[in-house]
């Protein structure tokens, strides 16, 4: 084992124990493969399943492989219209199983999401039955300060250049706390505890994932 996969596991653990604390379901996973494999078997034939805007579960391919069990997927990424990705957006309210990602999450177990509409921070704070964080050590901080830091310094400019929208970080790469009509830091979203308990599982990755 490498230093650094040590480290993954030493700090995968405490943070297991800290989210198990706060009421969150957890586990650790050293490679994509295993968290494509291990989130598969925490999602029952039958269920209904959907997902926000993660890069990171399409770069692992967990939306593809979804897609080869047996359950009602509802994916936007196949929506023939805009039309039935709204339609989609609202149905991710009823449904079994609701995955994403996080922007940050601090050692103790406080994932941090911003939004520009919205609809996945609403999904994860209520609706599905159950929601799935697949999560890459590489968004770890050490506080929820700095998570909130690296949510708004490195991962909004990133997606805002995914999304090539009209913003000061689009232009520089730096965050200006700005207002701009195409803003997508509009919704800011701290999940301390998960409520009802167990509602929200974590699977932590070693590695370096999404944005």
């Amino acid at each position: 084992m490498t230093p650094k996969e040590t480290r993954n596991e030493k700090l995968a653990r405490r943070m297991i124990k800290n989210l198990e604390h706060r009421n969150f379901k957890a586990f650790y996973c050293a490679t994509a493969a295993e968290a494509v494999e291990k989130v598969s078997t925490l999602i029952p034939d039958g269920s209904s399943v959907t997902w926000g805007g993660s890069m990171t579960i399409r770069e692992i391919g967990l939306t593809e492989a979804l897609h080869t069990r047996k359950l009602r997927v509802l994916d936007r990424d196949r929506a023939a219209n805009g039309d039935e990705v709204q339609r989609i957006y609202r149905e991710a309210f009823s449904a079994d199983y609701y995955l994403s990602s996080a922007n940050a999450i601090s050692e103790d177990g406080v994932l941090v999401n911003i939004d520009g509409n919205g609809n996945r921070v609403a999904a994860i704070t209520f609706g599905p039955k159950h929601v799935i964080f697949v999560v890459g050590l590489n968004k770890v901080t050490q506080g929820v300060a700095s998570a909130l830091a690296r949510a708004r310094s490195t991962a909004s400019p990133t997606n805002a250049a995914r999304f090539d929208v009209k913003t000061p970080c689009q232009a520089d790469g730096v965050c200006h706390n700005c207002n701009s009509v195409d803003c997508i830091c509009n919704y800011i979203h701290f999940l301390r505890n998960s409520h009802p308990a167990g509602r929200h599982i974590v699977v932590l990755v070693g590695e370096e994932l999404g944005y």
